[in-house]
């Protein structure tokens, strides 16, 4: 197999690099007779860190058909890493590995109370036996996913139950991901120490510098809660039934003030069809978020909480090259020159060299 070599310069720090992959593994050394696959501007593969890749709607079970072609999305838009915090099955052997897939983690089928949640999703647990389950889950994918707060009136899941999951989710070494869009689910989230808080509308700003000084992620899925507050707000009396309307409306905001109190915030799109993490990076940036800093949220920031380095030797052989710098010209999100994965070249823009 031919050695790939992609040279320009690398985000984040825009200084030019000049890199060969050793199979998995960049080195700055120079590789005789390698091939020259890409220049511009590289960033260490793009990073959608909320995505259910394998289903079409609610409910059904992960297709294996779909979830190749999911992952192909992901690839051309650059994605060469993702989290799936909940899926609708275990998935195959194949999936994070082969050349069709960018390098994913995922938490298993999601844990969710009785009567809350997807009907044909996600398991559900007695609250006694949920945190031994979720660290069953943990130890076999690094991840479990509980939904602990769903519907208006609904209960919370208790502090002492998600507490304890997170413990025994930590002792096992993984790490714990929750469900909250109503404020005391996100209350009950911070207290317990959980890893992450996915979309976390309704989040108290009082809870931000928690969240930052305990290590507290935050995806705030800011694109597909935007794209779903516009259409409830297409109608007015619905909207003033709404209880999305208060917390959606609010959530840019948050977001903003997450990343100004040194929260991680992580760039998910939760959205179908798949590949659209551009929109979230501009969702954040909407949202007044900088583009260097929203950027991040979707590369290196995310691999870095993920466990993965950037351009350096020694580092996992994933690119995302484009041709100029997408910080001034969020454009350039929309068409790779060229992404690479573990070594190999996946996508080529149709017309590149």
């Amino acid at each position: 197999m031919a050695v790939l070599r992609v040279r320009g310069f690398g985000l984040p720090e825009g200084e030019p690099v000049d890199l060969y992959a050793d199979g998995d593994r960049w080195t700055s050394d120079p590789v005789a007779g390698a091939e020259l696959v890409a220049e511009g501007w590289i960033l260490p593969g793009l990073v959608d860190a909320h995505t259910h890749p394998g289903a079409e709607t609610p409910g059904q079970p992960l297709d294996d058909g779909i979830l190749r072609e999911d992952l192909r999305a992901h690839l051309e838009s650059g994605v060469t890493l993702i989290r799936a915090p909940g899926l609708a099955g275990d998935p195959p052997d194949w999936f994070g590995r082969a050349d069709e897939s960018p390098r994913a983690f995922h938490a298993g089928p999601w844990l969710a109370q009785h009567g809350q949640f997807m009907e044909g999703w996600g398991r559900r647990p007695k609250p006694a036996d949920l945190p031994a389950v979720a660290a069953e889950q943990a130890a076999r994918t690094g991840w479990a996913k509980v939904v602990i707060d769903w519907q208006l009136g609904d209960d919370v899941m208790p502090v002492e139950v998600l507490r304890e999951a997170v413990t025994r989710v930590h002792a096992v070494g993984g790490r714990l991901a929750v469900h909250s869009q109503h404020a005391a689910g996100g209350v009950v989230a911070v207290e317990a120490g959980v890893d992450s808080v996915e979309h976390g509308m309704g989040l108290d700003p009082e809870l931000l510098s928690r969240m930052a000084a305990q290590g507290t992620a935050l995806t705030p899925t800011l694109s597909v809660i935007t794209a779903s507050l516009a259409t409830i707000n297409a109608d007015p009396e619905r909207a003033r039934k709404s209880w999305y309307v208060p917390g959606a409306s609010a959530h840019a905001r948050l977001t903003a003030a997450a990343v100004e109190a040194g929260v991680t915030v992580l760039a998910g799109t939760d959205s179908r069809p798949h590949g659209g993490i551009a929109h979230e990076i501009r969702a954040l940036v909407a949202a007044g978020v900088s583009p260097h800093q929203a950027i991040a949220a979707a590369s290196w920031t995310a691999r870095s909480y993920l466990g993965l380095p950037g351009l350096v030797d020694g580092a996992p052989a994933d690119a995302a090259v484009f041709d100029g710098d997408p910080r001034t010209d969020l454009g350039q999100l929309d068409k790779p020159r060229a992404v690479i994965v573990r070594g190999k070249r996946v996508h080529r823009r149709v017309g590149s060299q």
